[in-house]
Formats: C-alpha cells, sequence, structure tokens
C-alpha cells in the first residue's frame, strides 16, 4: 500500500457546453423531458445518473475492463464455480451463500477478480456452502479487488455495501445534473403511421401518437478528484486511467430516442481546470439570452466570465495548476486535451 498521496486535493474540473437540436435525452417517469426550475426559468435537464452510465459503459471502448453492477450475483459466481469443477447443485447453493453476504436484493458492483476469488475459495471447501461465512467473503473481497485491473468503474464512481462498510469506496468522480443555460421548453411531436398492408377500402393512419421533446445548450459539470483515484487505485495506472475517464466523457451521450432522433452532438466548448482545492461549479442562475444566432457564444461568455470572476475572488485559495480551452483552437484537439490532462496524473 502507497503511505503518501502526492495528489492530496487535486482535482480536474470540466466544464463543458454540448448543444443538442430536437432530442429527448433523458425521459422522467411520464416520458418527457426531464426539466427543472434553476433563477426562476424552466431548463433543460440530464440526470447525472443517466450520463454518469454512458460514461462509464464508454470507458470500455478505451481498453477499460469494467465491473459487474448486478442483482444476478448467485448466477454469476454460480457460473464460475461451475468452471472449477462443482456440480450444478453445488454452484447454486455457493452462489446463494457468497451473494447474501453482499446483498439483499440489491445491486451489487463487484468485479470479475472478485468472483473467480469466491469460487476458488469455494472449491477449497468443497463446493459445501455450509462452510461459507460472510465475514470470510466480505474478508476475502477486500483483499483481491483491484479497481486497477477489472474496476476501474468501481474507483471513479464508488461502491456502498451496506452489509459491510469495509468494502464501501468513496467515489472519485462527482456529476452534476446537467442543465440548459437558457430557458428551454418541451414541444410536442404528433406522428402518424401507416400499414403497409391496408387495403384498398382503408384510408388514413394505422397508428397515431405524440411524443415531447426539446433543444438546448447544456453546461455540465464533472470533478475528478485524483487524490482519491490515486488512493483507491492503490497509485497504479493514474495517467491511464484519466486518459480513458477524459475520452469517455467526450464520445458519451444519453442513448434516449437515438433511433427516431439521433442527438449525436459532441462537445461545443470545454473549459478544464486542474486546481488543488474546492470544487467550483458554475450554477447559470441568470438563463442566457439568444445572440449571434443561438445560445452557444452567449454561454461561453457567461462561463468564462463567471470562472475569471471566482478565480479574482478566490485568490490563493483557488490553487489553479493548470487550465485549457477545448472547442475554440482547432489545433487542439481532444487528443492533445488528453496528453495534457495525463501529465497532471504522473507521480
Amino acid at each position: 500500500m502507497t503511505t503518501t498521496n502526492p495528489f492530496q486535493s487535486h482535482i480536474i474540473e470540466f466544464h463543458i457546453l454540448q448543444s443538442f437540436p430536437v432530442s429527448c435525452l433523458n425521459r422522467d417517469d411520464v416520458g418527457s423531458p426531464k426539466s427543472a426550475i434553476v433563477g426562476g426559468m424552466p431548463r433543460a435537464r440530464v440526470s447525472s445518473q443517466c450520463w454518469k452510465r454512458q460514461v462509464r459503459l464508454a470507458m470500455q471502448d478505451f481498453g477499460i475492463k469494467l465491473a459487474i453492477r448486478s442483482k444476478h450475483i448467485t448466477a454469476y459466481v454460480a457460473k464460475a464455480c461451475l468452471a472449477l469443477g462443482a456440480n450444478e447443485e453445488q454452484a447454486n447453493t455457493c452462489g446463494e451463500a457468497i451473494a447474501k453476504a453482499f446483498s439483499k436484493d440489491t445491486l451489487h458492483f463487484f468485479t470479475d477478480g472478485e468472483a473467480q476469488a469466491f469460487a476458488q475459495f469455494a472449491l477449497e471447501r468443497e463446493f459445501d456452502a455450509t462452510q461459507i461465512k460472510d465475514k470470510e467473503i466480505q474478508k476475502l473481497a477486500k483483499k483481491v479487488l483491484k479497481p486497477a485491473v477489472d474496476g476501474l468503474d468501481i474507483a471513479l464512481f464508488g461502491r456502498m455495501v451496506a452489509q459491510a462498510a469495509e468494502l464501501n469506496i468513496e467515489a472519485a468522480c462527482s456529476f452534476a445534473h446537467a442543465i440548459s443555460t437558457h430557458k428551454a421548453n418541451s414541444e410536442v411531436e404528433f406522428f402518424t403511421a401507416l400499414d403497409d398492408l391496408q387495403d384498398d377500402e382503408e384510408t388514413g393512419s394505422a397508428h397515431m401518437g405524440s411524443l415531447e421533446f426539446n433543444a438546448a445548450t447544456y453546461y455540465r459539470y464533472i470533478s475528478l478528484d485524483l487524490g482519491q483515484l490515486y488512493q483507491t487505485l492503490d497509485g497504479q495506472g493514474l495517467d491511464k486511467a484519466v486518459a480513458a475517464f477524459t475520452k469517455a466523457l467526450f464520445v458519451a451521450v444519453p442513448s434516449a430516442r437515438q433511433t427516431t432522433q439521433s442527438a449525436a452532438s459532441p462537445w461545443e466548448y470545454a473549459n478544464i481546470l486542474v486546481r488543488k482545492g474546492q470544487r467550483l461549479q458554475a450554477p447559470f442562475e441568470t438563463a442566457v439570452k439568444a445572440k449571434n444566432g443561438g445560445f452557444l457564444q452567449p454561454s461561453i461568455e457567461a462561463l468564462s466570465g463567471y470562472l475569471s470572476k471566482k478565480e479574482k475572488l478566490s485568490g490563493s485559495l483557488f490553487g489553479k495548476i493548470a487550465q485549457y480551452q477545448f472547442g475554440e483552437d482547432e489545433n487542439f484537439s481532444i487528443d492533445d486535451l488528453v496528453a495534457a490532462l495525463k501529465t497532471h496524473a504522473e507521480a
């Protein structure tokens, strides 16, 4: 285990502006685009959980082996036991005994490495479920967890195990709900569908319906605690983790209604700060008004002005180490940004 943390209190903050035309990125319980009232104005909203999941899934495209988040621990561990020679009954009873040590019908965040270790533990006890004790399994889980190998998403997004608090892991990243920088209202799309096989006597549409949508320039705020990530990873592969996380942030888009509205817009602008200090999110409490044909440019001006003002007011407590702006210089690509951020993750 590492004894010193050279990244204590170091954070990378992503202030991102991203515009989407007709879309419904994140729906509520009745299928309407999520929203919020900010500064007395209705705003479009995408929940932090929605974008966080897409970022997590995107990381596997950049060489990251993800952990498993599931209620089906029994079946997963049973499969590992079968691979080590257990019969079906033994595998199922051992899987059940191990699963109950972590979860009571709730999602559990665990790694393939942990599952393999649990199966080996069961093998050493001749797949006798009566010999599997909760405390022993929980102790083993803490010992074999290697998030730098197959659980970077656990290190980034955290883990809570109500039945074994010693297995809890503090999240290294923090996502705010994305909100539109301006007033945004939902609109309704009315649509019809025709029946390919209708006869000549049938007229009109075979189906009618409606869907809500909006269009907005969103402000996304994400912070990454380098000190916490370094601690959880035990000092291994921090630069690789920062690179994969940044790339995933860049490509991840919520998946709702992609086949009918194709919300595929990339970052328009991002102001990335590497600092030593407290997190700082821009509230966009005053909704921006359209300028030069849209909301993007006034949003960039509002964000840049806010951060500049807070830096001056915070003085030495702002703790700025570096700052990068993406989107205005065509010669500064996402690859350049990733390379730059990696240098701040090298001990």
